[in-house]
């Protein structure tokens, strides 16, 4: 689980990555709010159509190698993104380095779900590690472009590098003898198709809030408290950071409290956090975006693990949407969002972000708590010598999310 959080983090480096260059184009290149909130576009596009795509494919044929080799194209992207001369290359660049994004976390979210034998804590842990990539992007950005330019762009591909080899270490130490693989203990699966909706939803109405923070934060905080790009930078830092902790808070709370429940507080609480970014001014400002991020993130991985539990025979999907739609699918408003500011004001045009938490808070009080199979741990032993009973089923680490018949020993699918 450390080696999967670390190169999870190494691989959203570059979902971050993309709107920390956003005041770097601006200020070399000229471009509006329009045509800035467009390169964000471009990563989100491309990886929203893609996800689900590699989720469902995830569903069928086992594709453990997807995790290095996306790692490395999110990587390439973003780092030749910055070092081409015009716009349609950026974009080119950009759209590359979200479909390796795009490719990365089906297969990852599922190969984590098996090695953290179905604890919701420890997939928190694993969501850390992307977090934590995400709060390390304008820091990285700042330092290495704030430092030589966009000219210098091809160095944030190091991180990429890392993550790759991090990633085929991960595998190799997820390989288990025999029948290495995860029970459901718990009778027959069902899927919960409208549950699942209604969590999309969900997860669709806070990447409109994130990722239109995220694209436009770093140039707001420079109207807000002034500073420079540096004020930016540190701006987005916090948007990304407080996520940490968001995150960490969430499992402990779902522990206590259900899922469901910690969800729809979040969303409540972001209401009034979201409002002190767009209406606070001065160093205020900085504590409501914190807890704006708090707010955001402490239904990140949960609302992972309830789209598995809602669709249990088809993790893979489950994971492509609801991360997919946790970061993409913002991105498509990103150029009304940019389109507004030019003709309005910034502030004017992130007022409406305001409702979209309490839409979610709505929309999550219609789920219900899912009572979905437990996931035992690895047990090769037990595995190989006891066949499934008439309330027990036994599978493959495809199989602990999504029974099948096709399902594969995870030592067949190469780690």
């Amino acid at each position: 689980m450390f080696l999967l959080a670390v190169g999870h983090a190494c691989v959203d480096v570059y979902q971050g990555a993309v709107a920390a260059l956003v005041p770097f184009f601006v200020a070399e290149r000229g471009y509006s709010y329009a045509a800035a909130s467009g390169i964000v576009l471009a990563a989100s596009l491309l990886s929203s159509v893609v996800q689900p795509l590699f989720g469902a494919l995830a569903d069928r044929w086992a594709m453990p190698w997807l995790l290095p080799v996306s790692t490395a194209v999110a990587g390439i992207g973003v780092a030749l993104s910055a070092s081409g001369g015009t716009y349609a290359m950026t974009l080119a660049m950009v759209a590359v380095s979200g479909a390796g994004v795009a490719a990365y976390h089906p297969e990852s979210a599922r190969v984590a779900r098996v090695a953290s034998a179905g604890s919701h804590t420890a997939m928190g842990w694993f969501s850390l590690g992307g977090n934590l990539g995400f709060a390390a992007a304008p820091l990285l950005v700042a330092a290495v472009v704030g430092a030589g330019g966009l000219r210098a762009a091809p160095l944030l591909v190091v991180p990429a590098a890392l993550g790759s080899v991090l990633c085929v270490l991960a595998l190799r130490a997820t390989r288990m003898p025999g029948r290495a693989g995860a029970r459901v203990v718990s009778g027959a699966v069902r899927d919960d198709g409208a549950s699942f909706l209604k969590l999309s939803l969900v997860v669709v109405c806070r990447s409109l809030v994130f990722v239109g923070l995220s694209a436009f934060i770093a140039l707001y905080a420079r109207e807000r408290v002034g500073g420079g790009e540096v004020a930016g930078s540190a701006a987005l830092f916090v948007l990304y950071a407080g996520g940490a902790a968001g995150t960490v808070v969430g499992g402990g709370l779902a522990a206590r409290w259900g899922r469901v429940r910690v969800v729809g507080w979040s969303y409540a609480a972001a209401v009034p956090a979201v409002a002190g970014v767009v209406f606070v001014p001065g160093p205020a400002f900085y504590l409501f975006v914190a807890l704006t991020s708090a707010a955001l993130y402490v239904p990140f991985s949960l609302q992972v693990t309830l789209g598995q539990d809602y669709l249990p025979t088809r993790i893979g999907t489950a994971s492509g949407v609801t991360l997919g739609l946790t970061v993409s699918v913002g991105g498509l408003a990103g150029p009304l969002i940019g389109a507004a500011a030019d003709a309005t004001s910034l502030q004017a045009a992130l007022a409406p972000l305001i409702s979209l938490p309490a839409l979610a808070w709505l929309l999550a009080r219609a789920l219900p708590e899912p009572t979905g199979p437990e996931v035992a741990g690895p047990e090769p032993a037990a595995a190989e010598a006891a066949p499934p009973g008439p309330d027990a089923t036994e599978a493959s680490p495809e199989g602990a999310e999504g029974v099948g018949p096709d399902a594969a020993p995870l030592e067949a699918r190469g780690g």
